[in-house]
């Protein structure tokens, strides 16, 4: 049974992963998520910026955010690609994504980071199994 847009932005806003993190979510609608993160000291890895891990998991998390709000269903992510394309150390970071194609089984996603001036800092591509009720 497909759940409501609504439904969905509110167990991704109670979900205490996406709270630890510091994800803010600054739209979400069906096909048109975008998600906020303030970096803080505690994100960046031995070199003073923003870890890896955090643009992997900010990408994750917007694909996933997309294609549920598309599908209305759970999904599970089968593959992740990312791209780095500059190294950040304080600021906002925004992310986007779209679904691509979607199937009844599979979404192909692409999502992107930017700062707050605009530049990219990452983008990538998903790939998620819809997780539908028999």
């Amino acid at each position: 049974m497909p759940v409501e847009v609504e439904d969905i932005r509110n167990q991704f806003e109670s979900s205490a992963f996406f709270s630890h993190i510091g994800f803010k979510i600054i739209r979400f609608e069906e096909g048109n998520v975008t998600i906020k993160l303030n970096i803080e000291e505690h994100l960046l890895n031995v070199n003073g910026t923003l870890h890896g891990g955090i643009h992997a998991t900010m990408l994750d998390t917007i694909l996933g955010m997309v294609t549920r709000s598309v599908t209305q269903s759970k999904v599970v992510t089968t593959s992740l690609t990312v791209h780095y394309l500059a190294s950040i150390s304080s600021g906002e970071l925004f992310a986007e994504a779209k679904v691509l194609q979607k199937g009844y089984k599979i979404a192909f996603t692409e999502g992107e980071i930017k700062d707050a001036e605009g530049n990219f800092i990452a983008k990538g591509t998903g790939i998620f199994k819809i997780i539908r009720d028999k």
